[in-house]
C-alpha cells in the first residue's frame, strides 16, 4: 500500500480576471507531491506563481480548478482541519504590536484551540535561542531574532508541514547556518518542509527534491542531485608541470581518460587536477532558458 503523501498538488489552476476582462493565468495545471519528512524546494523567478500556490495551500486563495490535499484531506473541503497541519513562515516579518514574545505565542496557540501550551512554547523559545528574550516585544529584537520568532510562531501548534518563504533573506551567515541546522532537525522529527528561496545554494544544501516553476508552469521536478547531474557538466581544471592552466567541461557520461585523450593531454604532464560538480543554480538557469 502506497504511503499517504504529506502534501499533494493536483492539477492546480488559478486565473485572475481584471476589470477590463483580461485574464492572467497565475497557475497552469501544477501537479506535484511532498512526502512525509521530506524537504521540498519550490523554486522560480519573481512572478512564477510561487506566492499564489502558497496562498492556495494555506486557504488564503481559492483555485480556479484543481485541488490541494494535506495528508489526504482536501483544503477546499476541510480547510479548518488542514490548517492545523500547516505552519507558515512568511517572507515579511509580521509585527505584533505591544505583546511580548511569550504572549504572542500564547495568543497564537489560542487560534488553534490550544489553551495551555506552555510546554511547547518554552521548548521552542529554548531551541530557537529566544528564551532570554521572551519578555521583549518584537520591535526590540534584531532582524535575526525576529526571523527566529516567526519560525517559533509557525511551529507553536506542532504542524506536520512547514512552509518556509525565503527564511534566510537578509540574515547573516551564522544565523543562516543555525536555521539550516534547525530545519534538518525538524526533518528528522518527521516534519515535511516546503522551502521557497532565491538563494539556490540553500536549496541545494537542504532539499531532497526541487520543483522549478516559471510563468505558472511546472518546468521540472526531481531529486536535487539528479537535476544537477542531468542538466549540468563537470568542470575539469588542470595545472601542468610547466605551470599551464587548462579548463574544460566533461560531456555527459564522458570518462576523464577519454576527455584527456581528446584534448591530447598526457597524464604524466599533469601536476594538479580538480573535478568540480555542476550546481543547482546552473541547472535552474538551464531549465528557465529551455
Amino acid at each position: 500500500m502506497e504511503k499517504i503523501r504529506a502534501l499533494e498538488i493536483d492539477n492546480l489552476k488559478k486565473t485572475y480576471k481584471s476589470h477590463n476582462a483580461v485574464s492572467t493565468e497565475a497557475l497552469k495545471g501544477i501537479s506535484f507531491d511532498v512526502k512525509p519528512g521530506e524537504i521540498f524546494g519550490l523554486l522560480g523567478p519573481n512572478g512564477a506563481g510561487k506566492t499564489t500556490l502558497i496562498s492556495i495551500i494555506t486557504t488564503l486563495e481559492k483555485p480556479t480548478s484543481g485541488d490541494v490535499r494535506v495528508f489526504g484531506e482536501s483544503v477546499l473541503q476541510n480547510p479548518l482541519k488542514t490548517k492545523t497541519q500547516i505552519g507558515i513562515v512568511p517572507q515579511e516579518v509580521v509585527s505584533s504590536g505591544f505583546f511580548n514574545l511569550e504572549e504572542i505565542l500564547k495568543y497564537h496557540s489560542g487560534y488553534y484551540g490550544i489553551k495551555d501550551n506552555s510546554v511547547r512554547i518554552n521548548h521552542l523559545l529554548d531551541r530557537l535561542k529566544l528564551a532570554d528574550h521572551k519578555h521583549k516585544m518584537m520591535r526590540q529584537l534584531s532582524g535575526g531574532m525576529k526571523r527566529r520568532m516567526m519560525i517559533a510562531k509557525a511551529l507553536v501548534h506542532s504542524p506536520q508541514i512547514l512552509l518556509l518563504d525565503e527564511p534566510t533573506a537578509g540574515v547573516d551567515v551564522e544565523l543562516r547556518t543555525q536555521l539550516w541546522q534547525f530545519v534538518r532537525e525538524l526533518q528528522k522529527e518527521g516534519v515535511s518542509i516546503v522551502l521557497t528561496t532565491h538563494y539556490l545554494q540553500e536549496a541545494e544544501a537542504l532539499c531532497d527534491r526541487v520543483g522549478i516553476i516559471n510563468k505558472g508552469e511546472l518546468k521540472y521536478v526531481g531529486h536535487t542531485k539528479e537535476i544537477i547531474s542531468q542538466l549540468t557538466q563537470k568542470k575539469v581544471s588542470i595545472v601542468t608541470n610547466a605551470g599551464e592552466k587548462i579548463s574544460f567541461f566533461l560531456n555527459k557520461n564522458q570518462a576523464l581518460g577519454e576527455a584527456l585523450k581528446e584534448k591530447m593531454i598526457n597524464l604524466d604532464s599533469v601536476f594538479d587536477l580538480n573535478i568540480s560538480e555542476g550546481t543547482l543554480e546552473e541547472a535552474f538557469v538551464k531549465v528557465l532558458n529551455t
